[in-house]
């Protein structure tokens, strides 16, 4: 096989030739959005939810949805993305008021249901 025949992004279309050599080919269009990767994490967690003969109870979109969000890992990320947001010219907001610590909350299960193994 060249590499013509199993490199699509190319032209952006699929031959009838590499339809043949693809198993359970899909393709959707989400009018709202394109192709793009919210839609596709949606599908992901709905296909995770379901049996393959119900309908899940997911829903088609989130808050995270409605508004873009980043996730930076240590300070140094999130003085990155503040400037990257200023060169953009994208408004932005801090919802956890530059608080970078990961914790549960207080009501959280903090000590496991199952007890320790204590040998023979």
């Amino acid at each position: 096989m060249r590499a013509c025949e199993f490199i699509t992004e190319q032209k952006g279309k699929i031959t009838k030739r590499q339809q043949w050599s693809t198993r359970g080919l899909h393709r959707y269009d989400d009018s709202y959005r394109g192709a793009g990767t919210y839609s596709m994490n949606r599908i992901g967690m709905a296909a995770a939810a379901t049996d393959g003969d119900t309908v899940p109870d997911v829903d088609a979109e989130s808050w995270v949805g409605l508004a873009n969000t980043t996730h930076p890992y240590t300070e140094v990320d999130a003085k990155k993305l503040r400037q990257a947001y200023r060169a953009a010219g994208v408004r932005a907001q801090d919802l956890n008021l530059g608080d970078m610590r990961s914790q549960e909350p207080p009501g959280g299960n903090n000590r496991s249901p199952i007890r320790g193994f204590r040998g023979y």
